[in-house]
């Protein structure tokens, strides 16, 4: 193998060359990106020559697909591909993937079509270093916190700013409702490391107030964005972006005024949830297993 890994900053990212993804990949070369995914959280590749079918091939290396979402709609005859398309939206908020269902994915895949010639960067945090980075006291206090996860989502938008066509991309998106609860600090179950598993979904602590959960969610989310965590990617066309979706959390930033942005994204099945007693997380509502399968 000639496979090369490069940090990209201390905490979080790195970039892989030596890797043909328009090629189906050895088992070595699929064991020595998974060690990296679980060192650097974020991988970026050279995805020249790779099509929808190359990247729903090479997400299938690291376990089973979802379907491109639970209510939105996938790229035309490629049920597993998600577009992530300026002109249908903007996920200009931090999150982790679709949390709000049991089994959110374990890993996403994102693969550049069309880039802005300024701004649309990704910005991805390590969700672990901030664990790590929280004073013992608050330490303490997350791992015995449980938040409610849903898609039903406040984007604390001005009505004002809510166009008929954004209005029918909500509804989409809410067409089912998901209510799921998971452990704030969860514990990763290829590398046993404790992070956050927070994010825009998380509207709601277990057994608080709205107004105390949001209080103590943005102190905790403070730490998750402080910029020794982040990377920010700026994305050139045929490039490929893979991060484990059970230790980070990522922000695509509207800064391009407009201008056309289209990325195709596929995620990888992942499993329940658990936190660092052991409890797995559970669902209040929505049925997901049209979207997912559950990962061993």
């Amino acid at each position: 193998m000639s496979i090369e890994i490069t940090k990209v900053t201390a905490r979080i990212g790195a970039h892989v060359s030596g890797v043909d993804l328009t090629r189906p990949l050895a088992e070595a070369e699929v064991a020595a990106l998974r060690e990296a995914l679980n060192t650097h959280k974020a991988l970026v590749l050279d995805a020249h020559g790779l099509d929808d079918a190359g990247q729903q091939a090479f997400a299938r290396r690291f376990g089973d697909l979802t379907t491109a979402h639970p209510t939105v709609g996938a790229v035309a005859d490629a049920p597993h591909v998600l577009p992530v398309d300026s002109e249908r939206g903007r996920a200009n908020h931090w999150h982790t993937d679709v949390t709000f269902v049991l089994n959110p994915p374990q890993a996403t895949t994102l693969r550049s079509l069309t880039v802005p010639p300024y701004g649309g960067e990704t910005l991805i945090a390590n969700q672990a270093a901030a664990y790590r980075d929280l004073p013992e006291p608050l330490r303490r206090l997350a791992d015995t916190l449980w938040a409610e996860h849903t898609n039903d989502y406040d984007y604390a938008v001005p009505e004002e700013d809510i166009d008929e066509e954004k209005a029918a991309q909500r509804a989409q998106f809410t067409s089912i409702a998901y209510r799921t609860v998971h452990p704030v600090v969860r514990v990763h179950p290829l590398t046993g490391e404790r992070g956050l598993f927070i994010g825009g979904f998380a509207q709601r602590l277990v057994g608080l107030s709205l107004g105390e959960s949001r209080k103590l969610l943005d102190l905790l989310q403070s730490y998750v964005t402080r910029p020794e965590n982040v990377l920010r990617h700026r994305w050139s066309e045929n490039q490929l972006v893979v991060f484990d979706n059970r230790i980070t959390q990522h922000y695509a930033i509207d800064n391009y005024d407009g201008l056309p942005r289209r990325l195709h994204r596929v995620t990888v099945a992942g499993d329940v949830p658990v936190g660092i007693e052991g409890k797995e997380s559970y669902s209040i509502e929505g049925d997901a297993s049209h979207y997912t399968p559950v990962a061993a």
